[in-house]
């Protein structure tokens, strides 16, 4: 289930708002209006749109929405639940046979999972298995990672256009060295650009980019747990024996949780 990372807005909010005090502080409310200039917005992010446009196909482009969006949600993957998960298909597996396992497999929502299970049930060969989970694996680290590169290019041309702005407005500034009075604004308007450019690459393109390879990282090691659950499913291995063996995917915390939760349940019944 996804839900809203609201580190994601807070963390672009935070940054804006600490640059803008930083500005105020040292140049006053008067002066705030002087990093406002129209003309560098325009060629950062008028650049920025002509770079994007050469680099990718209209098919892709279109994707830079949903892609930038999925940062501001969070997957929540529950180790612990996925583990007792198995452990009780396992249980029931060793009891009942593997066959039992598909009135269960209807209860399950994560495909990946559902998929496993139902391989293992229809009784395909283990190697075969984790043939197919993991070029599933494979097919989705690709997906991720072209459009991860719409993040990772924005965040290429973004600082570059805020270079090509300023070097427009040293030409410009260039232009005019007859009035001195006019260097020192010219050369502010100029620099202008780049940090515009610098700003929006690293407060938005590169750290997007950053959360969602490690979101698919996340991902990807639950699906590595799910295939080593899986495996120990097909061969009928021992419920405990698989619990000792998915326990290690978890930290020393979850760990401590997790031995609590499983005394509690014996203790229970």
């Amino acid at each position: 289930m996804k839900k809203l990372d609201m580190l994601t807005p807070l963390g672009v909010v935070l940054g804006i708002v600490f640059v803008g005090v930083a500005i105020l502080t040292n140049a006053g409310p008067d002066s705030f209006a002087s990093f406002i200039n129209i003309p560098s917005i325009l060629v950062v992010i008028g650049g920025l749109i002509g770079a994007m446009l050469v680099s990718f196909s209209f098919s892709e482009l279109k994707q830079l929405g949903k892609v930038m969006a999925e940062s501001f949600r969070v997957q929540e993957h529950d180790t612990q639940e996925l583990i007792s998960t198995f452990v009780s298909l396992s249980d029931k597996a060793r009891r009942e046979g593997l066959l039992s396992l598909e009135t269960e497999v209807e209860e399950i929502k994560d495909p990946f999972i559902r998929k496993g299970v139902l391989l293992a049930v229809d009784g395909i060969e283990s190697d075969v298995i984790t043939d197919i989970l993991n070029t599933e694996i494979i097919a989705l680290e690709e997906r991720h990672r072209k459009n991860k590169r719409l993040l990772d290019k924005a965040g290429e041309y973004a600082p570059a256009w805020g270079m090509i702005g300023t070097l427009i407005g040293l030409v410009l500034m260039l232009q005019n060295l007859s009035d001195p009075s006019s260097l020192g604004p010219n050369m502010a308007v100029a620099l202008l650009t780049t940090l515009y450019g610098t700003l929006l690459a690293n407060l938005v393109f590169i750290p997007m980019a950053s959360k969602l390879a490690m979101k698919t990282e996340k991902e990807v090691f639950m699906k590595q747990i799910v295939i080593e659950a899986v495996m120990g499913l097909q061969s009928g291995q021992n419920p405990r024996v698989l619990e000792e063996k998915l326990t290690v995917f978890l930290s020393g915390e979850e760990m401590t949780t997790y031995r609590l939760k499983d005394r509690d349940s014996v203790d229970e019944a």
